[in-house]
């Protein structure tokens, strides 16, 4: 494909998100990635893995009774799934239900299951000769919960909420880009589609909202891979375009949070992280508490937060029983019938520069690959035997 047609089709892509894209889920949708920093790169084709998560905050608050006054435990936990599966080189599909969310009302003081995300990714689009990729994500949040406009979460109305993330990503080694250092850069818009409605879920509110509330999302985080372990930073953080009625939404402020993750590696189908979040941005509050209740001892986002979560690839399932080994010599196998194909395509192709470009790529990648089979092959012949008993 010609470095023009790549750039038509990057606009063609571009212009169908504007027009049909969704809600970036704060870091709900799995796939590549950070904690809620996204990679630009995604899934292999036929891979299916799911993610679940949780995040933790609690603080002990003073309640006042008629005759004493008490002290109170107040959580937010959150629990959520989230599926993606990889359809080609390019295009990735998630689905992520909350599957639990504290709500501080009611005699329950929580929801289960909260509401519903889907998304549409477009990635692993290299910028030739860099080590950068680019993406967008589309995603649609769905108000399957019952309730909404929850204290300590970001802003959300019961309604159907759209807009898009656009992810740029360094990869220092591109052919192996879970392996080396990471850099990801992103950057999102949301319109929450909710003129009229009513936060405070009372009738006889006047305040409903008047004008579409908008944000923008932004990120950066870093991915340090360590023998198994990766070590990640990321920063993430809204700015509003138009702010939700500070009298009934209980998150009118802008906030940015630092999250520290370490990742493990304990499989090659299953990775487990913990990290936490801390916010960088005042306990400034800016709501007014007409027709919602609060509690002065209470900011509106946690001050800090613990969040946990297990990614486990589901397919395909060869994944289980195939070793760094069989894979490695599975691509060496393969790699002659690409170079084939290669020439024989080479007739047809508008750059015979570009296929020279690719036929590089390729020579480069089956040289790592053959050295990491050398390294396996080497590390075997290390172990000690086992040496039959001796014969009575």
């Amino acid at each position: 494909m010609s470095s023009k047609r790549a750039i038509r089709g990057g606009a063609v892509v571009i212009i169908l998100l504007v027009l049909f894209s969704g809600v970036y889920a704060n870091g709900l949708t799995g796939g590549r990635g950070l904690t809620y920093v996204k990679s630009a790169w995604n899934l292999k084709p036929g891979y299916l893995t799911m993610l679940a998560r949780s995040q933790v905050w609690g603080k002990v608050v003073s309640k006042n009774l008629p005759t004493t006054t008490s002290s109170i435990g107040v959580w937010d936990i959150q629990g959520a799934l989230s599926f993606s599966y990889g359809f080609s080189n390019h295009i990735e599909m998630s689905i992520a239900p909350i599957v639990y969310q504290d709500t501080q009302r009611g005699e329950k003081k929580y929801m289960a299951p909260g509401d519903l995300y889907l998304g549409l990714k477009f990635g692993s689009y290299n910028i030739k000769g860099t080590s950068l990729t680019w993406g967008v994500s589309v995603n649609s949040r769905f108000p399957t919960g019952k309730e909404a406009n929850i204290q300590f979460e970001p802003y959300s109305a019961g309604t159907v909420e759209w807009g898009f993330l656009g992810m740029l990503s360094y990869s220092r080694d591109p052919l192996y880009p879970e392996e080396s250092l990471n850099v990801d850069f992103n950057l999102g818009y949301i319109n929450h589609n909710d003129v009229g409605e009513k936060l405070s879920g009372n009738e006889n509110d006047p305040y409903g909202v008047p004008s579409m509330t908008q944000e923008f999302l932004f990120g950066a985080g870093v991915k340090i891979p360590a023998n198994g372990f990766d070590f990640s930073l990321e920063l993430f953080g809204n700015s509003f375009i138009q702010k939700p009625p500070k009298e009934t939404a209980y998150s009118v402020e802008n906030y940015l949070f630092l999250t520290p993750t370490i990742s493990y590696q304990a499989y090659r189908w299953l990775n487990l992280r913990v990290g936490a979040d801390f916010r960088l941005t005042s306990d400034k509050d800016e709501t007014t508490y007409q027709f919602i209740s609060h509690s002065d001892d209470l900011p509106n986002y946690p001050g800090w937060r613990l969040n946990f979560g297990m990614n486990l690839l589901l397919l395909p399932v060869s994944a289980y029983k195939t070793s760094d080994k069989d894979v490695l010599i599975k691509k060496a196998e393969s790699r002659r019938e690409l170079f084939e194909q290669i020439i024989r395509e080479q007739k047809e192709t508008e750059s015979a520069e570009e296929e020279l470009q690719r036929i590089k790529e390729e020579r480069r990648k089956a040289e790592r690959e053959l050295e990491r089979l050398r390294k396996i092959l080497e590390g075997e012949k290390k172990k000690p035997t086992k040496q039959p008993p001796p014969q009575p």
